[in-house]
């Protein structure tokens, strides 16, 4: 594997971030309502093996804090550190563009551990979005870097 990652510029970069999206959040979990208006403004992140895009996820201000959203790694790349590196590579580019010492996401209650381990905690109770159980976590940004 030669891993390497960007933050999209290009309208085919999207469409590979798209593509992750699709494989995982609707085909393997099964969610309808994945691609919204926040797409279009959003910093989006890209994961690639050699050329392959196998992780991706976004990074927006909204109401003046930054969000974390639709982190994904296909399936047969999980496991390997790539979600750790996408979060990792958000927290930082949410510091640099500062605007903000607050990063939150929408977890799924089964990723909470996860992100747990990269110092996010969890705000207020469990609530669904569409079929899935979810939670608010919450990040503090510092001055620290990579």
């Amino acid at each position: 594997m030669i891993p390497g990652f960007l933050w999209v510029t290009q309208p085919e970069e999207m469409a590979q971030c798209r593509s992750v999206r699709q494989c995982v959040f609707i085909e393997e979990q099964g969610f309808s309502n994945e691609f919204d208006e926040i797409d279009e403004t959003a910093h989006h992140l890209l994961f690639l093996d050699d050329e392959k895009p196998v992780g991706t996820a976004r990074l927006f201000l909204e109401h003046g804090e930054w969000h974390v959203g639709r982190v994904c790694v296909l399936k047969e790349y999980r496991g390997k550190g790539i979600g750790a590196f996408l979060m990792k590579e958000c927290i930082e580019k949410a510091r640099q563009l500062r605007q903000s010492k607050v990063l939150s996401i929408s977890a799924q209650i089964q990723a909470q551990p996860f992100y747990e381990k990269l110092g996010f905690v969890p705000q207020g109770e469990p609530y669904l979005d569409e079929h899935c159980p979810h939670i608010k976590m919450s990040y503090t940004i510092g001055e620290e870097t990579k």
